[in-house]
């Protein structure tokens, strides 16, 4: 894959595949430049073993192919620019779920671009409106973020958060914060 958003497509469709009611998708910039991502679910959980042979681009849970290459792709990219991956999970009851976790330098020749992270959150939220969504995306200029349940408080059961106007108005909601988060970086270095 060569950008993040995609990566994160893909690992967070695997939280809703576990039959997750929450999800949480956190991009975290650090003034040193590093970037942590994370997706962390209430779903099924993994078995040891599985957490074990994830990475292993020949072993998959999916019957509809016989390799899986999601995980071992976003473990190659972080390990690129000198990062990590690491996946902690639990199927106990009344504690299951799956924390996934990577850490990229940014700075590294080997990162590769974010994307587009707004068509990526929209996408996860239309395509599983019942799932509750928390998205932050924050660095040293601010927090861009949406929380699904906030949305539906306001829409009521009756409007889905599939529906195109709805998905319309959070790319919107999205791109406004990402647009006055980049101007108020853009800002403060014209002052310096």
């Amino acid at each position: 894959m060569k950008e993040l958003s995609l990566n994160i497509l893909d690992v967070t469709k695997n939280s809703v595949t576990a039959g997750a009611d929450r999800i949480d998708i956190t991009l975290e910039l650090s003034e040193d430049g590093w970037l942590r991502f994370s997706v962390k679910d209430d779903g099924c959980g993994m078995s040891e073993e599985v957490q074990r042979r994830v990475t292993d681009p020949f072993y998959t849970t999916r019957t509809t192919r016989k390799v899986g290459m999601g995980l071992p792709l976003l473990k190659l990219a972080a390990e690129q620019t000198g990062g990590q991956m690491r996946i902690t999970s639990s199927t106990e009851e009344g504690k299951s779920g799956t924390l996934l976790e990577a850490t990229f330098d940014t700075k590294s020749i080997d990162f590769m671009p974010v994307g587009d992270i707004v068509s990526t959150v929209c996408i996860l939220i239309s395509g599983s409106p019942d799932v509750r969504f928390v998205f932050r995306d924050t660095t040293p200029d601010g927090t861009v973020g949406i929380d699904t349940s906030e949305l539906k408080a306001v829409l009521g059961d009756e409007i889905s958060l599939s529906e195109p106007e709805v998905v319309a108005w959070m790319r919107d909601y999205l791109t406004e914060q990402y647009e006055e988060r980049d101007n108020k970086n853009v800002n403060m270095e014209e002052t310096k």
